[in-house]
């Protein structure tokens, strides 16, 4: 049995091109979930486009533009302030998505855990996030974000 390794360097090129793509994502997201658990709520709403649309099984209608995203998460940490708890998230099992116009599809698990004050950190919530990622000005931005619980995905 002969193996032909044909196009080996443009698979090597385009391999190191999505893994640095791959980096770059798992970094958006990073700095997008501590800005979020920082309650850093303009920040956070900077890394969406201003049109962007946002759906999660908590909310009847979907929350649209930077302006609503800013609010739903600034009423969200008004309400962990009072109950005395601190949300945080992770994400992980990260597939990313190029499509031919640049705009990137990827799909995630979400951990949402609580720590209460003095308490110890519990899972919360297990979700599945769904994002189309533009870049604009050089930075990647969610345009549409789509979370459903994991039991239901």
């Amino acid at each position: 049995m002969t193996i032909e390794l044909v196009g080996t360097a443009e698979l090597n090129a385009q391999s190191q091109d999505f893994a640095a793509l791959y980096a770059q994502v798992q970094q958006f997201y990073a700095h997008q979930m501590r800005i979020l658990d920082a309650h850093d709520t303009e920040r956070w709403a900077a890394t969406f486009t201003e049109d962007a649309v946002f759906e999660t099984p908590s909310l009847s209608v979907p929350v649209r533009a930077r302006t609503g995203l800013a609010g739903y998460v600034r009423a969200g940490a008004e309400r962990q302030r009072r109950a005395g708890s601190r949300l945080d998230h992770w994400i992980g099992m990260l597939d990313v998505r190029p499509q031919p116009d640049g705009v990137l599809h990827t799909r995630c698990s979400a951990l949402v855990y609580v720590t209460p004050a003095g308490g110890g950190s519990k899972v919360l919530h297990v979700y599945v996030m769904e994002d189309v990622l533009l870049r604009t000005r050089g930075e990647w931005r969610t345009a549409h974000r789509r979370i459903t619980r994991d039991d239901l995905a």
